[in-house]
């Protein structure tokens, strides 16, 4: 018997063209990313000698002790941060899915109220107006009034809208059939069917709480409920002016430099949705085929 040859996979020039492009784009991406890496386990004269090298010539720790050796502020920020970030993710998928699936039923008033919610994506409050609400309702310095800023989205709510449209009627009927109400429909099809969105949908959230540090900034004084991010901020401004602010009250940041701070507190923040994202990435590359194709 004659052996069967394998037969090799014939890449045309267009697959060529694109595997270099993405290659390409993969090494601009990753390469600031390195370099930043490399910066934050520098020592100033390496950093001033060369700026850009693929390993730290001169190694140091003293950029991560500078920022860990502030007592209990960093750790009081991320507990914060991951309180508030949980809090909201949950609170608002809830009330975003909630809503989603209330959309995606036909009532009385469902267009007008859905113009509305698309009206909001477009015209916003404002700062001002926005910022003596939540003066009025006592919500000022909370964590409440952070978490209600950023509790619905009404993309985030159009997604999920058009995933439960995508459902086949035939399961709904068949589930009416064996005596389910809409809240039972809700509860064993519709979120078993659409775990892919809600997935991307939650991660998105999550990210974006994590990341939020304009309202917070505006609306915690106290420096004991600082946001990760706002908390950041306070230390690479101090570490940019190294004589005023917070580098003035801290002898750590004084004996480092700017930018080794300022790319060693970037890494320290980003580690934990970095650290989130493989778990759900399977669900983020389905989720974003939502609406392309019939379930």
């Amino acid at each position: 018997m004659k052996k069967l040859k394998r037969k090799r996979k014939k890449f045309s020039k267009l697959d060529i063209a694109v595997s270099i492009i993405m290659t390409f784009l993969v090494v601009v991406i990753i390469i600031p990313f390195w370099n930043a890496i490399v910066i934050s386990f520098s020592t100033n004269e390496a950093y001033i000698n060369n700026r850009f090298s693929l390993w730290p010539s001169e190694f140091t720790l003293g950029n991560y002790v500078a920022i860990l050796s502030r007592g209990k502020g960093l750790l009081t920020a991320y507990g914060n941060t991951i309180w508030v970030s949980f809090i909201g993710t949950l609170g608002g998928m809830v009330v975003m899915t909630c809503a989603a699936y209330g959309f995606s039923r036909r009532f009385p008033g469902r267009r007008v109220l859905f113009m509305i919610s698309i009206f909001s994506m477009y015209f916003g409050g404002g700062v001002v107006p926005t910022y003596l609400n939540l003066k009025n309702l006592n919500l000022l310095n909370t964590f409440t009034g952070v978490i209600m800023l950023t509790l619905v989205s009404v993309s985030h709510i159009i997604l999920l809208m058009k995933g439960f449209e995508a459902v086949p009627k035939e399961l709904e009927e068949a589930a009416m059939i064996d005596g389910a109400n809409d809240l039972d429909i809700f509860r064993i099809v519709m979120i078993p069917l659409n775990k892919p969105t809600l997935a991307t949908i939650t991660l998105f959230t999550f990210v974006s709480l994590w990341n939020d540090w304009y309202w917070p900034m505006l609306t915690l004084t106290d420096n004991n409920k600082l946001l990760l991010q706002v908390y950041v901020r306070n230390i690479i401004k101090a570490a940019d002016s190294m004589t005023t602010g917070l580098a003035a009250s801290d002898s750590a940041i004084n004996m480092s430099f700017s930018m080794g701070i300022q790319m060693a507190t970037i890494l320290v923040v980003i580690v934990p949705v970095m650290c989130i994202y493989p778990f759900v990435q399977k669900h983020f590359v389905k989720g974003m085929y939502v609406g392309s194709v019939k379930m």
